[in-house]
């Protein structure tokens, strides 16, 4: 008899989240086991009570998840399992923090894919502001975007001290070279604003961050995407269902929140496919994270370089 497929959960939070065991289930697990309340220790001994446990047949039908809201942490804790493992006792492992880094992932490709539709033009050499670059998916974006080449401003909204170090940490890690510029007054924003070529806002939820009397003053921004579905939005002018809509009064095309979430959902779906069996005897298990996501949601696009 063929054992079930299981996805272990694994989280710092004190929950896991009902949005991925859902996605986990629709992409064919049998089972999903959450373990909450994870710490990165904790990591290793998990991974190898799950690969150990069920001999070579059973271990070709697991897989780890890895939640969270921290990012670096669950960058950590895919490395601890990764190291945890060993051939032929080794499984896939999959990371996505808040779904982070498949929204991020979603919005730079949707970002990337309406550049050269609209304007002939890819991401390299363009400042692009981020608008919420130390939540999950505004610093995850601007990981993806400055990996594409593009100049990424990171947006302080309270003070630049406070994003410096994140920033500093995140060009030493990532080996890019993203900036900090400062966003704490509506002056300030649209300074910003007026010297870029892409915006992207990943704010709270329910945070006019950008009116559409400061888009109509940015001269060269051609693409904006905003990722708050809660009214008021992120971005005036982007309706949460504009998927490349020129903004009323500009030249430039907006993106919103259902864009991007549906590219985000079926990318999440199809790497967690990748980590169920196949019948292919000498597979070798998938480590995902945000460049696997952004891979994957330029594929879905049919975008290529």
């Amino acid at each position: 008899m063929e054992k079930a497929s299981i996805l272990h959960v694994f989280t710092a939070a004190k929950n896991a989240s009902p949005f991925d065991v859902n996605m986990a289930f629709d992409a064919g697990f049998d089972k999903v086991v959450p373990y909450t309340n994870v710490e990165l220790s904790e990591v290793t001994g998990l991974t190898q009570d799950a690969i150990f446990s069920r001999g070579l047949s059973g271990v070709k039908r697991e897989g780890i998840f890895i939640g969270g809201r921290d990012i670096d942490l669950a960058m950590d804790m895919l490395s601890a399992a990764k190291k945890a493992m060993f051939a032929p006792f080794a499984c896939s492992v999959f990371a996505d923090p808040s779904g982070a880094f498949t929204t991020a992932a979603a919005m730079i490709a949707k970002v990337e894919a309406h550049l050269k539709e609209n304007f002939g033009e890819s991401l390299s050499g363009k400042t692009l502001s981020v608008f919420g670059s130390t939540g999950p998916v505004g610093s995850c974006a601007s990981i993806i975007a400055a990996q594409q080449g593009a100049n990424v401003q990171m947006v302080a909204h309270s003070s630049v001290a406070s994003v410096e170090p994140k920033a500093a940490a995140w060009n030493e890690k990532y080996q890019v070279s993203m900036k900090v510029v400062d966003g704490t007054t509506e002056a300030k924003k649209e300074e910003i604003l007026a010297q870029s070529d892409i915006v992207i806002c990943s704010a709270a939820a329910g945070v006019q961050v950008i009116s559409k009397e400061q888009l109509a003053l940015a001269k060269n921004l051609k693409v904006v995407a905003d990722v708050n579905a809660v009214a008021p939005l992120g971005v005036q002018g982007v309706n949460v269902s504009d998927d490349g809509v020129k903004i009323e009064g500009t030249n430039i095309y907006g993106i919103g929140a259902i864009a991007v979430g549906q590219l985000k959902y079926n990318t999440q779906h199809q790497l967690l496919k990748q980590m169920m069996p196949t019948d292919q005897p000498f597979e070798k298990p998938k480590y995902l994270e945000f460049a696997a996501a952004f891979k994957l949601a330029r594929e879905l696009l049919k975008i290529h370089s």
